[in-house]
């Protein structure tokens, strides 16, 4: 089988989440990919518009629910705009999944922490549904997510969802000026509204995806609450375009990140070069 020759998806539906970012829902065309097909939370994989080219994005999905996979995407170039451009009914093709995952059989029986910025909820969304689904096997649960704007909050059904869940504590926040007359939840920047949440760290693991600068100050805040950093994981997306180590693309050092991650613990992160 050729390594780069993508299975065939459908787009079931299409959700615009923002006026430039939007959720497609894809579903395989041959039954027996379909039937076998399996990833794990934190996996990505190469979206492509036929003529167009490629996009790497982390499966935004849960392995938890099968027959189909999410991608979430913003239009910035040409493949992505070309994406943009597809409708409902459309076919495409989907390589992966690659990369390594999130531990979650580590961290069974433990709080967890989920971080994220903007568009960065996409992965984070992934190994928050995975953990809801299996809601028994964790602890607390506490989601901090933010973004520019109020019209910038992605997954917008689903904050809902969460917020109203009593197994769930969800902090949202906007920066400052990004607010309207009817928001009623935190105004400020993401690393200080983990501050004020407090979450603790006895037993529990951090998820933090976003913005790099955002990442940065929410890890000195992390490891002031407790956290080590072997117990704080983000996921990259530096620059991958084969998926499997062939092009060097993404490479960081000694490390590839379509091979060696994308998830990564702070301790690692801290370990590599400055460069990504």
């Amino acid at each position: 089988m050729n390594l780069y020759q993508p299975h065939l998806v459908k787009i079931d539906s299409i959700i615009e989440e923002t006026h430039d970012t939007r959720t497609l829902k894809l579903r395989f065309l041959d039954p027996e990919v379909a039937a076998k097909f399996d990833f794990r939370a934190g996996q990505f994989g190469e979206y492509s518009v036929f003529g167009a080219g490629e996009c790497t994005f982390c499966i935004a999905s849960s392995p938890t629910r099968k027959g189909t996979i999410e991608c979430t995407f913003k239009s910035v170039g040409k493949a992505t705009n070309a994406m943009r451009g597809l409708n409902e009914g459309d076919t495409m093709g989907f390589r992966g999944p690659y990369g390594n995952s999130f531990p979650l059989d580590r961290m069974e029986k433990a709080s967890m922490v989920f971080i994220a910025g903007g568009i960065g909820l996409a992965p984070v969304r992934c190994v928050i549904w995975n953990t809801l689904d299996l809601r028994d096997q964790f602890k607390d649960v506490t989601i901090v997510y933010g973004a520019r704007s109020v019209a910038d909050l992605v997954y917008k059904r689903e904050l809902t969802e969460w917020e109203a869940r009593k197994d769930v504590k969800l902090w949202q926040t906007v920066d400052p000026g990004g607010e309207t007359p009817e928001w009623k939840h935190e105004i400020g920047f993401v690393p200080a509204i983990v501050e004020k949440a407090a979450p603790k760290a006895d037993n529990a693991y951090a998820v933090v995806c976003g913005p790099p600068i955002m990442i940065k100050y929410t890890l000195p805040v992390l490891e002031k609450l407790g956290f080590p950093p072997e117990r704080i994981y983000t996921t990259l997306e530096n620059r991958m375009k084969c998926g499997c180590g062939k092009c060097g693309r993404c490479n960081i050092g000694p490390v590839y990140v379509c091979k060696d991650g994308p998830v990564f613990t702070a301790a690692e992160m801290a370990k590599l070069p400055g460069e990504y």
